[in-house]
């Protein structure tokens, strides 16, 4: 019987995860907030680990990605533990945070509950999974012609991106990087101009969809 851990915060998402996975033969354990659940998967090692990607309050202002660190250390420290997100973020940007973090499938809170079900067989094989509609966005979204660039820019310049993908504003910047708001200010200006982009959301938004490429 396969082992499975379901990380999710919402109590009614818990039971009904729980529910299917063990109508298809999962030996189930759930946990219902991120310590308990990584305390969970080292505990029980399972083959796969099923984690929400939003827990209020932690993470990204805003975006309660906090899953996404859970899965980075479930990487490290339990390796042999697959990774299936249960979230109902369909962004392509998050999708591919998720996966870049060392998840292998993908599937979403409002698809039908077949789909998980379908998407827990998958990841428990080896296999990817992500539905038709999220690969070809996510496909997309790697296909930017304007992730080349990032190749051509500082370490200051790259530096400053990740933290903007992580939520800080030009003050929090200017003091992790040790220096003046403005000196922030026009390293953004420029980065709008080189990346052909009119904001500042809209530069926010290139880097949260390449945190990955900028690590």
């Amino acid at each position: 019987m396969t082992r499975v851990v379901v990380v999710d915060d919402h109590p009614i998402v818990l039971q009904g995860a729980r529910r299917l996975l063990e109508d298809a033969g999962a030996e189930v354990r759930g946990a219902a907030g991120l310590p308990e659940g990584y305390r969970a998967i080292l505990r029980h090692r399972p083959e796969v680990a099923v984690i929400d990607l939003a827990f209020p309050g932690r993470d990204l202002p805003g975006r309660d990605l906090a899953g996404l660190a859970l899965i980075g250390r479930v990487r490290r420290r339990a390796p042999a533990t697959r990774v299936l997100v249960f979230s109902m973020h369909a962004d392509p940007a998050i999708v591919a945070r998720a996966l870049a973090a060392g998840a292998v499938g993908y599937v979403l809170k409002d698809a039908p509950a077949g789909d998980l079900v379908r998407a827990y067989e998958q990841v428990r094989a080896g296999r990817p999974y992500l539905d038709g509609r999220l690969a070809t966005e996510v496909a997309l979204l790697q296909a930017d012609p304007r992730r080349s660039l990032l190749g051509t820019l500082s370490p200051r310049e790259r530096r400053i991106l990740a933290l903007l993908a992580e939520g800080r504003g030009y003050a929090a910047i200017a003091e992790d990087l040790s220096v003046s708001y403005k000196t922030v200010t026009n390293a953004c200006a420029a980065l709008r101009q080189r990346l052909g982009v009119a904001t500042l959301t809209e530069l926010t938004h290139f880097a949260v969809r390449h945190v990955a490429d900028l690590r």
